[in-house]
């Protein structure tokens, strides 16, 4: 069984992999694997979801039976756990969230001692301890034991971080700002850190009950935050995720922005104050051609990846990049963090409108968002696609009628039962047509029948 996906391990809570057992297998594995050394520990965090103290009980549990100290956080943002791994000096990071999902599920992200994701070697190694492929170490004697303790003000010191980062060029001055929380792990934390910046904050969905993270708000819906940006009159509006790792933004008169518009604003931003180092900015292959046409007139390099924010990151860090993303929100400023952070892209964002003097209506023109359409297929199996012939055939059929003018990109999604079905053409009812087409043939193959 493989447990990896794009964004660590995901599933329905309390059914494999998302079990208690398993959380136990995961946390003596990374113990292992990361925190070998005397001193080392381990930082675990949590978003809102009511079986998430359940899973991070499990994978605290497991890491001290290796003889690690563990650090519980708490509710907080997902970066927050990648900076606090790094401040303390721990040997890894854990995070108890699934994203943007439903609460029904959640997941288990890990972060290395420098506060980056793991590669496909490190986690492969311990997946094999995990399933059995490899052997993972018995629990020590008692005497051995790791302590598991509560790390105390968690959501203050990432609160005093962010504002420390931006505090010397970033005032807001009253600004009007709404954001979206999705009742997920930035809802005390995001509010606190824009006002305490001089923001004048309208906080929306900001109440977790264990249940209601990401339900029909968030950056997935970000329908909410587009009618009470312009209902009260806000310069601008943020949505983040449940874990705080992503954001979408809204312009003043509610039109939302795509994450791509905002990589293409903040690179031309930091390419004029000569900040662009490297002159390269990384996304990945679901990138609308919009962006690379922006990044073109800009003369900027364009490094492409494959989908997922850890795949940005180590090209990166691998090409000395300060700027990349993903078109869903994941946004990483690698002079501001190691990792995806929601909180900073937004106040990155306002620190281009308040140095640019625009508004962010105005600055999007930078980039022209090309027509595209995304059709999710939830599929009862994952099968390699080019091993079904109706969908391959359905494929080419399409990518010849489109011709030099847009493309295909059909995958599956490495942390939900979807494909997922992107086309970009010269019109949108063309790319929502293809879309269809061949959405239709991949729901007769391989669809699920519940959906």
């Amino acid at each position: 069984m493989k447990l990896f996906g794009t964004d660590g391990i995901r599933g329905v809570a309390n059914t494999e992999p998302m079990t208690a057992d398993t959380a136990v297998k995961v946390g003596r594995a990374v113990a292992d694997t990361l925190c070998r050394s005397a001193s080392s520990s381990m930082v675990i965090g949590t978003d809102t979801r009511i079986s998430g103290s359940m899973l991070a009980s499990a994978v605290a549990a497991g890491a001290a039976s290796a003889g690690t100290d563990v650090h519980m956080a708490g509710v907080v943002p997902t970066p927050a756990v990648a900076r606090l791994t790094v401040r303390i000096g721990a040997g890894a990071g854990i995070v108890i969230s699934a994203s943007h999902n439903p609460f029904t599920d959640n997941g288990i992200k890990v972060f290395d001692g420098q506060g980056m994701k793991l590669n496909e070697a490190a986690e492969r190694d311990i997946e094999a301890m995990i399933t059995g492929g490899a052997r993972l170490p018995a629990a020590g004697l008692a005497i051995d034991a790791g302590r598991v303790e509560r790390l105390s003000g968690a959501g203050e010191q990432y609160v005093d971080f962010l504002v420390d980062r931006f505090s010397d060029h970033l005032t807001l001055k009253n600004l009007p700002v709404v954001m979206d929380c999705a009742n997920g792990a930035t809802s005390r934390i995001a509010p606190a850190v824009f006002t305490r910046l001089g923001a004048k904050v309208t906080p929306m969905n900001t109440t977790p009950d264990g249940r209601n993270i990401n339900r029909d708000c968030g950056s997935e819906h970000p329908e909410q935050l587009a009618d009470s940006v312009v209902r009260h009159k806000a310069a601008v509006g943020f949505a983040f995720d449940g874990d705080g790792d992503r954001m979408v933004a809204a312009d003043a008169s509610g039109q939302m922005l795509t994450g791509d518009q905002v990589i293409a604003i903040c690179s031309a931003y930091l390419k004029d104050r000569g900040q662009l180092r490297s002159n390269r900015v990384v996304s990945t292959v679901m990138s609308n051609m919009g962006l690379s046409m922006a990044l073109e007139q800009l003369n900027i390099e364009h490094g492409i990846t494959a989908v997922g924010d850890r795949h940005v990151q180590h090209e990166m860090v691998r090409s000395g990049a300060v700027l990349g993303g993903e078109d869903s929100g994941h946004l990483i400023f690698r002079d501001y963090h190691t990792t995806g952070d929601g909180i900073i892209a937004a106040l990155f964002l306002l620190r281009v409108m308040a140095d640019r003097n625009q508004s962010l209506s105005q600055l999007k023109q930078v980039m022209e968002v090309l027509p595209q359409a995304l059709v999710n297929v939830v599929v009862a199996e994952k099968p390699a696609l080019d091993t079904l012939p109706d969908v391959v055939t359905a494929i080419r059929k399409v990518e010849e009628a489109l011709g030099k003018q847009g493309r295909v990109l059909v995958r599956y999604s490495g942390t939900e039962p979807v494909c997922r079905v992107m086309v970009e053409a010269a019109s949108n009812s063309d790319a929502e047509r293809f879309g269809e087409r061949i959405a239709v043939v991949l729901k007769n193959v391989i669809g699920s029948k519940s959906h």
